[in-house]
């Protein structure tokens, strides 16, 4: 009963159909509760998803890891694949206010790599402090970066790509929830800044906050992942090997 069970899961309709069954219950609580972050649908599919990867794996007495690679990422990785041109789709919003990036193409690289920079040094430093090994050090660093970007960064500095997908899905979420908290508490002003800052931090999810706010800040946000996904692209290897992670 078993083998025959595990022989029907292990097809990649089972890694699609759970990624979008749990998307769908998350969309619905985040309705539901009218946008309580917690219910966001990135973040309760990532925790739901593995919640059932771990009933599986303690129903069937196997290695969770085994479950993950051999029943879920079949189908997994057909869902991730959509990433790589959701991630190249921000280009849009770029070519559409190439004005600005013209004009403020030397303050916008310069401060999205030298933020980059500190944020990359006070992560490694902060994840020594608190006593991670160095897989877990690696797989942190990427965080920058939007998750297609950052997940083979990871798995190239020896990081486990996992542990960096549910790092930047809880910044997005984290960012989206108090976007605008922040942008008060530092009482920020400026659309390109604001739009840099969300996009930098949350992702998508930033993105889609900055979008909320206005169209300046939404083209700033997506101009924002795509460049500082090349930037961590460069800098975190470079980083990593000086380190030697």
């Amino acid at each position: 009963m078993q083998a025959e069970l595990l022989k029907f899961l292990g097809t990649p309709m089972f890694g699609i159909a759970l990624s979008l069954v749990v998307y769908l219950i998350g969309d619905f609580l985040f309705k539901k509760t009218h946008g309580f972050f917690l219910f966001q649908p990135l973040f309760v599919s990532m925790v739901l998803g593995i919640f059932i990867l771990w009933l599986i794996a303690k129903s069937t007495n196997i290695n969770i890891t085994w479950i993950y690679t051999n029943l879920y990422k079949p189908g997994g990785d057909i869902i991730f694949w959509f990433l790589y041109p959701a991630t190249i789709a921000f280009a849009i919003p770029l070519f559409k206010r190439n004005d600005i990036v013209k004009k403020y193409w030397l303050e916008i690289v310069l401060s999205l790599i030298i933020g980059l920079g500190i944020s990359v040094v006070i992560m490694y430093f902060v994840s020594k402090l608190i006593g991670l090994n160095q897989a877990a050090i690696a797989s942190m660093l990427p965080q920058a970066a939007t998750t297609a970007v950052a997940m083979p960064i990871a798995q190239g500095i020896h990081g486990i790509p996992a542990i960096t997908a549910m790092a930047c899905i809880l910044n997005a979420v984290i960012i989206y929830a108090i976007g605008d908290w922040l942008i008060k508490i530092f009482r920020l002003k400026n659309p390109i800044g604001i739009g840099l800052g969300l996009g930098t931090a949350g992702h998508t999810l930033g993105s889609a906050k900055a979008l909320e706010l206005g169209p300046i800040e939404g083209s700033m946000a997506a101009i924002s992942v795509v460049i500082i996904s090349i930037v961590v692209d460069i800098v975190v290897p470079l980083f990593a090997n000086l380190v030697h992670l």
